[in-house]
């Protein structure tokens, strides 16, 4: 019995000093950068669908509830390779004053007020997808060394621009190494609209593929959750 007590004595203290740890805190702490972008294509629920704006706004808001202090969120919209039909940039830092649930909760309040926008001529619905061009440009602006990067899409994932055609039967073109390190590429929505699994089935195939040649650590397709 002793002999027991005494193992778990030391496995205890072992377990303590691990999370103790300037390494285990360092990771615990470390900031993350999230990009969100907004689909704002005409395919894409997102843009005319309230309930489903709702739904997608609030998986999004779970995903930034947990950020530790100094995390950067930064929200754009994308469609038409047109910068002034996607002028809306939102970037929040958090902080002691800005805590991670009201940072979400903006950013979710936002995503559900999509189609209302839209509906007010405030956003414009787009006629294409370039879902490439805006992750290329957006490799631009983060450094996977110095944060734990992440990439949140709310899209139907059919690229429908200059580089393909996925819902035609196109393949996306092999990207260079944009995110090295990057944590992860996640896409909510992916083949809505599409009216079948085996495109969802594809079309989430071609994006996995497109990541880990990105350099995304990890990819997440999610039809619905």
């Amino acid at each position: 019995m002793r002999l027991f007590r005494n193992a778990c004595a030391a496995a205890l203290a072992a377990s303590l000093s691990l999370a103790l740890s300037p390494a285990g805190a360092d990771e615990t702490l470390r900031p993350q950068t999230v990009i969100i972008g907004l689909d704002m294509s005409k395919s894409n629920p997102l843009v005319e669908d309230p309930a489903y704006a709702a739904r997608v706004a609030q998986r999004t808001a779970a995903e930034l509830e947990t950020l530790s202090l100094k995390s950067r969120v930064m929200l754009r919209t994308f469609g038409s390779y047109d910068t002034s039909a996607n002028a809306l940039k939102v970037d929040e830092v958090v902080s002691a004053r800005s805590k991670p649930q009201a940072v979400a909760e903006g950013m979710s309040a936002i995503i559900a007020a999509v189609p209302r926008l839209v509906q007010e001529g405030k956003l414009k619905a787009q006629g294409y997808t370039n879902v490439v061009s805006f992750l290329e440009n957006m490799s631009q602006l983060v450094d996977c060394d110095a944060s734990e990067v992440r990439v949140i899409l709310l899209t139907d994932g059919f690229e429908d621009s200059e580089y393909t055609k996925l819902a035609s039967g196109g393949s996306l073109p092999m990207p260079e190494r944009l995110y090295p390190g990057c944590a992860e590429m996640m896409m909510l929505g992916v083949g809505q609209g599409g009216g079948s699994p085996s495109a969802t089935k594809r079309v989430r195939e071609q994006w996995a593929q497109w990541a880990e040649a990105a350099g995304f650590e990890k990819f997440t397709g999610l039809y619905d959750w």
